[in-house]
C-alpha cells in the first residue's frame, strides 16, 4: 500500500483537513473505514485520467470497502464546514452513504493527475476560489469547529459556551446540515483520537473517558471491535491504523 498525506494551512484549513493519495499494485485490497468526523471526495484515476469521482457523507459506522488492483486515488478529506462547496448535496441524507459526481466537478478533469503535489496545489486554488464565492460562513461556527478539533474538551455545554452559541442552536444545525447530533459527532472525534495510542498498543483509557469500561464501550460502538482487536489489526483490516503508521 502506498499512502501519502499533505495537510492544509491558513483559511482553507477550516474546511479541509488534508489531501491524500492511495495506490494499489498487483492485488485488490479490502479494508474497513472507521468513523473520523470528516467526509471525503475521492478521485479514481486510470491512465492519468479521471475514471470516477465519489463523494461520501460523514460516517458513524464502520464501512467495508474494496479497492481494485492498479488503482490510484487522489482525495480530499473535508471538515464539516466544507459542505458549502457542495450546495447541491443534502449531507443529512448522505450520512453513512456516498454518491458519484460528474467528472468535471470543480474542473477535476482538467487537473494534473500524474503528480500528487501539483494536484494538491491546483485544488487548493480551486477550493479557495469556490469558498470565497459562497455565502460567508458564520464565525461562531468556525470557532466551534476550531474548539472541537483542538480536542481539549468533549463536553457539549463547554463547546457551546466557548463558541458563543447555545447547545440548542448547535444541535439544530448539526441535525439539519449533517444528520447527527453534536454529542454523537464529538464522540466520534474522541474515539478517533484514541487510534494514535491504540496503534502503539497503548490500551489504557484516555483521560476523556470515565474508566476502562467506558473506553472499551465507546471504541467498540464506532469500530465494531474492542481496542485490543483494533490494535492487532489482523490482515491490515483497518485502513486508518495503517495510514497512521504510514504518515
Amino acid at each position: 500500500m502506498n499512502y501519502e498525506e499533505i495537510k492544509t494551512n491558513g483559511y482553507l484549513s477550516s474546511f479541509v483537513k488534508c489531501f491524500w493519495t492511495f495506490e494499489t499494485s498487483t492485488q485488490a485490497v479490502e479494508h474497513t473505514i472507521l468513523p473520523d468526523g470528516y467526509f471525503d471526495l475521492l478521485v479514481e484515476i486510470k491512465n492519468e485520467k479521471v475514471f470516477k469521482i465519489k463523494l461520501t457523507g460523514i460516517w458513524t459506522i464502520p464501512v467495508d470497502i474494496k479497492t481494485e488492483k492498479y488503482t490510484k486515488i487522489f482525495a480530499i478529506r473535508f471538515k464539516p464546514l466544507a459542505t458549502i462547496c457542495f450546495e447541491f448535496v443534502n449531507f443529512k441524507t448522505l450520512l453513512n452513504s456516498s454518491m458519484v459526481l460528474t467528472n468535471n466537478f470543480l474542473e477535476l478533469d482538467t487537473l494534473p493527475l500524474g503528480n500528487f503535489a501539483s494536484f494538491c496545489q491546483q485544488m487548493t486554488n480551486n477550493l479557495e476560489k469556490k469558498i470565497l464565492l459562497t455565502k460567508p460562513v458564520c464565525k461562531r461556527r468556525i470557532l466551534l469547529f476550531e474548539q472541537i478539533f483542538q480536542k481539549t474538551t468533549y463536553n457539549v455545554k463547554e463547546l457551546a459556551t466557548k463558541s458563543y452559541l447555545t447547545s440548542r442552536q448547535i444541535n439544530r444545525f448539526f441535525n439539519s446540515d449533517y444528520g447527527l447530533s453534536l454529542k454523537t459527532y464529538i464522540d466520534i472525534i474522541r474515539c478517533n483520537e484514541t487510534f494514535k495510542s491504540i496503534v502503539k498498543n497503548d490500551l489504557n483509557p484516555q483521560s476523556e473517558y470515565f474508566d476502562q469500561a467506558h473506553f472499551i464501550k465507546e471504541v467498540k460502538k464506532f469500530t465494531g471491535v474492542t481496542p485490543k482487536k483494533l490494535s492487532q489489526n489482523k490482515n491490515d483490516r483497518f485502513l486508518q491504523l495503517l495510514t497512521l503508521k504510514a504518515i
